[in-house]
Parts: C-alpha cells; structure tokens; sequence
C-alpha cells in the first residue's frame, strides 16, 4: 500500500514540475524575483551565514560591496531553481543555444585512450544545467550522488536529472562500480567542494583565504582507477545562458603527488569563484571545522 502511495505522489508531483516547466520563462522569472524578495528580505535563509562566508573569502572588499555580491547571490540562486525546472521539457536544441561548451573534445580525448575522467566542479553557475552534457557526447556519463531519505524525493531528483541521459550512481557505490567497469571507460561527475565529514590533515588547503578540509574521494578514486581528471569552468554568459569551460588537471596519475590533484581543483575553484563571486553556493557552512 506504501509503494502504491508513493507511485502517486511521485507522479502527481512530476506532473505539476513538468506543467509548471510548460510556464512562460518570463513568468517564471517573475515567480523567482518574488521568492528573492521572500527569500532575502521576509525569512533572511542563512543570510547571515552567507555574510560571513563572503566577508571572510574577500576580506579586502567592503561591506557595501559584500552586501551587493550577496544580493546577486539570492537573485541568481531563486533563478536556478526556475531554470531548472523549465529544463524539464524544454527541447534540446533551445538549451543547445544556452549552454556553451568550450574545449570538451578533451572528454573524447582521454575515453578514445581508454581512461575514465573524473569531472571535477563546484557548485558554481546553476551546476544542475549539467545534465544536459550526455547530449553533447556519446559516452556514459554517472553524476556521484548521495540519496535522500525520502524514496519519492530521491526518485523525482533522478527523473529529472537523468532526461538527457545522466546516470546517478551513490556515493557508496562509485569505488565498485568503476573497478568493475574497466573495460568500458566512462565519466564520472563529482561535486567536491562542500565540508567532509571526515577531516584529514593532508586534505587541508588554504581556500579563499581559510583553511579548509576537502573531500578526498575525488582523488583517492582517481587514482585507484588512473582515471583522467579534469575541471568543469562554470560562469553565467547572461540571464539563463551559461559558459563552460573543460580544464585539465590530470591526465598522467604516476606523476602527480600525493593532494597534488586536489589541490589544482581547489586553485581552479577558487579562481571560478573569484571570476563570479555571486555565482556560488554561499549557503552552506563550508569552514565549520
């Protein structure tokens, strides 16, 4: 009876995602400077946390300009929400036009040799555009996730991550997978730039100014699989429209040192942040320990 109840949730609300999606992208837009005004001014989600965070990545800046990069912030953050649910039945080749992909021949380079490559990104630009990437090349592509508690919730988020081919693979399951598939090389999206759990001193870097702990997964992953790895630029082009850049980190493993790799994608992060300071996910306490 349970299954039963959360096959029609999950489909009723797929189905007013996808009506919503069918919305004018100027009425949605107006939705989300309402939710900025609500968001910002009424209920203040984690303002000050996101205060804090800019203030202290960009001491130099003043608190004029803090505020002005925080308000750009929560206008940018409510308008990813809309786009992404407008990409949930917008046709390929308008978002072909929004998304500009700049030296991605260097995926197909590094499969054609018969490595995987570990994409590495943050949560910059609206990073959940990204799922339009299977269309742009024939390769298998796995976006690293952790699933929600909520077994409708976690299946609404594959259904609309996965229409253009994306394949969510958790997070517990991703040393597996890729030993088993050797092969069959593939690319692998991971998302490492958020707090860990477990701290390691040899993960410790300086970022945007702190010191910070990373996620060694990426890395230790890498290497375990002498995967490729490469840097996914993300910047916004305009309202809607964004640009991104593939940048290599690594392609020959036995070479780099040991955090070698994860200290190039924390370098390269900081330097996408610094580009679009207001593009980031501020919201989370990214320097709690």
């Amino acid at each position: 009876m349970k299954q039963i109840f959360r096959i029609i949730l999950y489909k009723i609300l797929y189905g007013i995602i996808y009506g919503i999606s069918l919305l004018p992208m100027t009425f949605l837009y107006a939705i989300s400077s309402f939710a900025f005004f609500f968001v910002y001014y009424i209920i203040g989600y984690r303002k000050a946390v996101v205060i804090q965070n800019i203030s202290r990545s960009f001491p130099e800046k003043r608190y004029g300009e803090v505020i002005c990069i925080v308000k750009k912030f929560y206008s940018c953050f409510t308008a990813y929400f809309v786009e992404i649910i407008k990409s949930v039945s917008t046709p390929t080749e308008v978002l072909d036009q929004k998304i500009t992909f700049e030296n991605i021949e260097l995926i197909d380079k590094h499969i054609s040799a018969g490595r995987n490559v570990i994409v590495s990104l943050g949560h910059c630009g609206n990073w959940e555009m990204l799922n339009f990437m299977p269309h742009k090349l024939p390769h298998d592509m796995f976006a690293i996730y952790k699933p929600l508690r909520s077994g409708v919730m976690n299946q609404l988020m594959i259904k609309l991550r996965s229409r253009f081919g994306m394949k969510l693979i958790s997070h517990k399951s991703i040393v597996r997978h890729i030993l088993t598939q050797k092969s069959s090389p593939a690319v692998y999206f991971f998302l490492a730039d958020q707090c860990p759990r477990i701290n390691e001193d040899k993960y410790k870097f300086e970022f945007l100014n702190q010191e910070a702990y990373v996620f060694s997964g990426m890395e230790k992953l890498a290497r375990i699989s002498s995967s490729a790895v490469i840097y996914l630029h993300i910047t916004q082009l305009s309202k809607g429209n964004y640009k991104v850049i593939c940048m290599p980190i690594c392609s020959e493993m036995e070479f780099m040192n040991e955090g070698e790799i994860t200290q190039k994608y924390i370098n390269l992060l900081a330097e996408n942040i610094i580009e679009e300071p207001y593009g980031w996910l501020w919201t989370h306490k990214r320097w709690k320990r």
